[in-house]
Formats: structure tokens, C-alpha cells, sequence
């Protein structure tokens, strides 16, 4: 480590001797329900009169998330172009512009949802090099039940399962998680999510396993507790095969797009939403497609809105996409974001996406929708900034 890198201008970090700022980060694989998660903590912190600031992360640019996170009213600052892993300057600096901004009590860092090997990689780091100004939570590693029954062998889906490299990034989340938290346990009915439970503290014994349910608020409050009260337990980091790291997330295409909308009349943004979603999806089951949708996410801002948002997901192949959030009146016009994960291949993805967005017309006469930015790619190799398997 250099003594620049040690010497990283910090003065608007949260200063030496004074209270140090909590910081707690909240993984899982793609399509786990991160944001909505990191939302009602941030909400819930908030009520407690504590400021937040929140800090996204992706491979790619123009992220649902903090199009989300921000319409919500949270300072938040994004970090594009890689993992928090291989972004770790970047990750101080965002903290130091919402120190500047808003002296937050509690840093929330969601990380990309294909990401591993956290502790190693930044827990560790801050602790050893930012230890006075940063006190770090326990890790927390979500997952999507009815993903992971799939994954553990523990019941079925018409989709077919990811990849056995990158299944290996899935499994080394859960590997290095202080508390797993299975979140969306209104989803499931009670036998299997003791299956899962069961096999979960089989296969992780070292990890605490929580249940909740972001949506409805199930079990929020004790996981909440233990972020704010109990700091991060000291234990050797775990080993990654970087190369098949490496291999699992390139398995991944990445697609992130903005679309312009606009009308002779108005239109039903939330309509827009649903029919996209539902023809990409059908798109990608076909053979010259076929990928497992790791997780589709779409925005849609009116133009000339103050924070009024639409938002939708769909986390699995064989699931219905859902709105999240809805507009409550027709709009005449503006601009949707979409972030789309899958196993396929990145051509695949545009290809899919465009003549979703084309056939538009079709479903809403006078509706005009033209792709005014796209980016697809697989993520290339991580290379981390550092890399500490123990903090001291």
C-alpha cells in the first residue's frame, strides 16, 4: 500500500476524534430485493433522527437504483465502471461528497449483485486504513428464497438454473456473510423456508440466519437492531479463485438503456412498464436468446415530474414482473431507465430490448419510444484495489 493511498485526501470524511460514521454494507446476488431493503433502512434510521447517506454501485452506468433511492429523497451517490472491490478509492470519495453534502451519521453502501469477496476487499481495508472514522456493521448477504430452493436442490422453476461458475460467485456471497438474510419470506410458504433455513446454517454454520420481508416489513426491525448496535466480528477472510470469479461474472450480460417517451395524448407509464417487461421476457425464452434472467429493472420519470417515479422488477426467469411503485396519472411523456442482468449473451440482450421498445407502438397508438443510450458487455475480470484477509 502506498503512502499516497494512505494519505488519500479524507478532510471530508468524518474527522478524527469525533464520532466515527457507521457504515454498513448490504450484498446479495442479483435480483434479492437490495434496493428496497436499503431503502426501509435508510427510512427507518431516519425516523430515528439519524442522517444517511447511501452509496450504489454497478458495472455499467444509469442505474435504476439510485434513480429509485433518490426519488425516495436519499443523498446518494453512485459508483459506475466495477465492483466496490476493484472502485475502493471511489468508494471513499463518494462517502467524502456526502460527508461534504450532508455529514451523515450512517453510510449504506449496496454493492452490484454480482460481487464477492467484500470483507477482503473493503471491510478490511476501511478498518485498517479509515478505522478512527468508520465503525463497520456485520456483512449482510441477501437472497431470494425461491432462488436459492432452486439453488440448494430444494424445489423447482419452469427457468433454468445459472451455471455452475456462476453459481460459485452466488455460493462465496453467502461464504463470507456474517448475516444471511432471506428476504421475501412472504413468498414462500413455511415448510420450504425451513428447508432453506435448515440448509443454509448447514452449509454457512460461521453465519447468522435472519428472515424478513422488505415488502411487508416481517422481521425488519431485529435485522435492523443488529446493523446498528453490533460491529463486524474479526475472522480470517475466506479464499476466492479469482479465475473462475473471473469466468462467472463474464458469464453475465449486461445491458443498462435510457428511452425517450412521449405521446400525441397521454399514456399510462405504468401500462409502458409491464408490456416492456413481459416482451423482453418472452424474447429471452426463445432459443435464439435463451438466458436465465438474473434480474430486469425499469424507471420511468414524467418529464417535468419532482420525484415522481414508476418502477418495476423481474428477479427470475418464471416470474411476473412487478411495479414497485406507480404513477398515479397519465403522463404525456418522459424518460425510462432499464438495467437488465441475464446469463445470455450481451446481443442477445440488445437485440431483445430493441424490438421491445419498437413493438411499444403497436400496444399504445401514438406512443413514440426511441432508445437514446444503450450499453451491453460482460463484466471483465475483477482486480481489486486490496486485498487484507484479516483488518490488522
Amino acid at each position: 500500500m502506498s503512502d499516497d493511498e494512505k494519505t488519500r485526501d479524507c478532510a471530508s470524511l468524518p474527522a478524527t476524534g469525533a464520532t466515527a460514521a457507521r457504515y454498513i454494507m448490504i450484498g446479495g446476488f442479483l435480483g434479492a430485493g437490495k434496493t428496497t431493503a436499503v431503502a426501509r433502512l435508510a427510512e427507518s434510521l431516519h425516523a430515528r433522527g439519524l442522517r444517511v447517506g447511501l452509496i450504489t454501485n454497478d458495472q455499467g452506468s444509469g442505474l435504476v437504483d439510485t434513480a429509485v433511492l433518490r426519488a425516495r429523497g436519499f443523498a446518494t451517490e453512485e459508483i459506475p465502471g466495477g465492483c466496490f472491490c476493484c472502485r475502493f478509492n471511489s468508494l471513499v470519495d463518494a462517502a467524502g461528497k456526502l460527508t461534504a453534502a450532508t455529514r451523515p451519521d450512517v453510510f449504506i453502501a449496496e454493492p452490484v449483485g454480482s460481487c464477492t469477496d467484500l470483507v477482503a476487499t473493503v471491510t478490511y481495508p476501511l478498518r485498517r486504513i479509515y478505522g478512527d472514522r468508520f465503525k463497520i456493521a456485520p456483512l449482510s448477504v441477501l437472497l431470494d428464497p425461491q432462488r436459492a430452493l432452486r439453488v440448494f436442490g430444494l424445489g423447482a422453476g419452469e427457468g433454468r438454473a445459472f451455471s455452475e461458475k456462476v453459481l460459485y460467485i452466488y455460493r462465496k456471497q453467502l461464504e463470507e456473510a456474517d448475516l444471511i438474510v432471506i428476504n421475501k419470506s412472504d413468498s414462500v410458504a413455511a415448510a420450504d423456508l425451513a428447508l432453506l433455513r435448515e440448509a443454509l446454517g448447514r452449509e454457512f454454520p460461521h453465519a447468522e440466519v435472519l428472515t424478513v420481508s422488505a415488502r411487508t416489513g416481517d422481521g425488519l426491525d431485529a435485522w435492523f437492531a443488529r446493523l446498528v448496535a453490533d460491529e463486524q466480528v474479526a475472522r480470517r477472510a475466506m479464499q476466492v479463485d479469482y479465475e473462475i470469479y473471473a469466468d462467472g461474472e463474464a458469464l453475465l450480460g449486461w445491458l443498462n438503456a435510457t428511452v425517450q417517451c412521449d405521446a400525441q395524448g397521454e399514456f399510462d407509464a405504468n401500462a409502458v412498464l409491464e408490456r416492456l417487461a413481459r416482451d423482453i421476457q418472452a424474447r429471452l425464452r426463445e432459443p435464439a436468446h435463451g438466458g436465465e434472467v438474473a434480474h430486469l429493472k425499469m424507471t420511468f420519470s414524467p418529464a417535468g415530474g419532482l420525484n415522481d417515479i414508476a418502477a418495476i422488477n423481474l428477479v427470475r426467469s418464471d416470474f411476473v414482473p412487478e411495479l414497485s411503485i406507480r404513477l398515479d396519472q397519465p403522463v404525456a411523456g418522459g424518460q425510462l431507465i432499464l438495467n437488465l442482468r441475464a446469463e445470455a449473451a450481451p446481443e442477445s440482450l440488445k437485440t431483445a430490448v430493441e424490438e421491445s421498445v419498437a413493438a411499444l407502438a403497436a400496444h399504445f397508438p401514438g406512443l413514440r419510444a426511441r432508445v437514446d443510450h444503450l450499453e451491453h458487455f460482460r463484466p471483465g475480470k475483477p482486480q481489486p484495489t486490496h486485498r487484507l484477509l484479516s483488518p490488522t
